[in-house]
């Protein structure tokens, strides 16, 4: 083992022992403990696999960690290297201002801009996204991570800039609305036209996610004292409107949702016949992230996409 592995060999305070260890090791790590893949480390800061493997081996050296660890089919990360996460991305931020780094220039910039979301809100903005992304910035990637319930790590692990998720869903850091949405009833084209939405409600059967829990807002309905009948249920949210279109049925749905899907499934959109509450996505940004020019790029961006 080395003296640049172990910071061995030199004396005086911890800050005089950094002299032989290699910082430049520093960068890697972090893409490493929030990308969980050595590839995607590799593909993120612009090294060759190879290498990014060699790192990875130095590194696990000079902490005395694993790191990254297998379990199963998957990767993850030792009780360490999630502890060092956090600390890792505010002193890389700090070394960045520190030597006064370029401001963030879309132009040239080639990291990976990572989102979170729904695989709903990712059908109602991906495509938006991915069309902006390579006009603005052509030179980026844009990572898409779909979620279902949100936990805490959501917010700061897998090189997450931003976590886009429901007013419904709580968060442990500030938010900002992004764009307000509502529950709409969705049917088939070819229902009566003169059939009110609680019409349809009550007579056509219902195409459902097949979840555990009863699915907002159908308490609503039980509340009211409206009959319906489930026909269908599938697991896969965005299945719903397409099967209603193309199979007939009701749903109830997201409308930003059912707005987009009519194009593809010939589908009648109604407002549901009771008051909701709102039901917004919002913006909650990694708390590590420092990066203050490419934070407020990325909200014009998002922002932009969200227009209806």
């Amino acid at each position: 083992m080395s003296e640049e592995d172990t910071g061995g060999g030199a004396a005086g305070s911890g800050l005089d022992r950094l002299a032989s260890v290699n910082l430049n090791l520093l960068v890697p790590l972090l893409a490493m403990l929030e990308e969980r893949s050595v590839t995607r480390a590799a593909e993120r800061v612009g090294l060759s696999q190879s290498a990014m493997s060699h790192a990875l081996g130095r590194l696990r050296r000079l902490l005395g960690d694993g790191l990254l660890v297998r379990q199963g089919n998957a990767v993850a990360l030792t009780p360490r290297a999630v502890q060092l996460i956090a600390p890792l991305r505010a002193t890389l931020q700090q070394a960045a201002d520190l030597v006064s780094l370029p401001v963030f220039d879309p132009a040239t910039d080639r990291r990976v801009i990572t989102v979170a979301m729904t695989t709903s809100t990712a059908f109602v903005l991906g495509a938006r996204l991915g069309r902006l992304v390579a006009e603005r910035a052509p030179h980026a990637t844009l990572r898409l991570r779909t979620i279902t319930v949100p936990a805490e790590s959501t917010f700061t692990e897998h090189g997450v800039h931003v976590v886009l998720i429901s007013e419904a869903f709580a968060s442990p850091y500030p938010r900002e609305r992004l764009y307000d949405d509502r529950i709409v009833v969705v049917a088939s084209a070819d229902t009566p036209p003169q059939a009110s939405a609680l019409d349809l409600l009550t007579t056509q059967p219902h195409v459902v996610v097949d979840a555990e829990r009863r699915v907002f807002p159908y308490p609503v309905l039980d509340e009211q004292g409206v009959p319906y009948r489930v026909g269908l249920r599938v697991s896969d949210f965005l299945l719903v409107p397409y099967l209603v279109g193309r199979a007939g049925g009701v749903a109830l749905l997201r409308y930003r949702v059912a707005a987009e899907m009519r194009a593809f499934a010939g589908l009648r959109i109604e407002e549901f016949p009771f008051p909701l509450p709102g039901l917004g996505i919002d913006l909650v940004w990694n708390p590590h992230l420092g990066d203050r020019p490419f934070m407020a790029w990325l909200r014009r961006l998002l922002f932009d996409a969200a227009r209806p």
